[in-house]
């Protein structure tokens, strides 16, 4: 296996309906990962990109969430519309998606 240039991270966290934190599973992440999964096959990305679930990724809050490393940038309350733009803009052209970044406040 090659070394990515870059490893996304979709969290997959899955929580009961009613727990008061949430989770990306309720928010639509099955939805997102699928479209990211879609774009690197589209685009022959395997081996360049790394795609992989996760569990909690700490923004339930914010959900949908997606860390893109070795970049450490975080997004938030993304859609499977958006994973396109991310794809395009953050991954192959190394700007990120600034309408799409977490607050702040999620790494402190």
């Amino acid at each position: 296996m090659a070394k990515p240039e870059k490893h996304v991270f979709v969290c997959a966290q899955s929580r009961p309906p009613g727990h008061p934190r949430g989770s990306c599973a309720q928010l639509g992440c099955t939805a997102v990962f699928q479209t990211f999964a879609q774009q690197f096959e589209a685009g022959q990305f395997h081996g360049k990109f790394q795609l992989t679930s996760t569990g909690c990724l700490g923004a339930c809050d914010v959900g949908p969430t997606v860390i893109v490393y070795p970049d450490a940038v975080m997004y938030a309350k993304v859609k499977p519309e958006d994973v396109g733009e991310i794809v395009s803009e953050h991954l192959q052209k190394g700007e990120p998606v600034e309408r799409l970044l977490a607050p702040a406040g999620v790494w402190s």
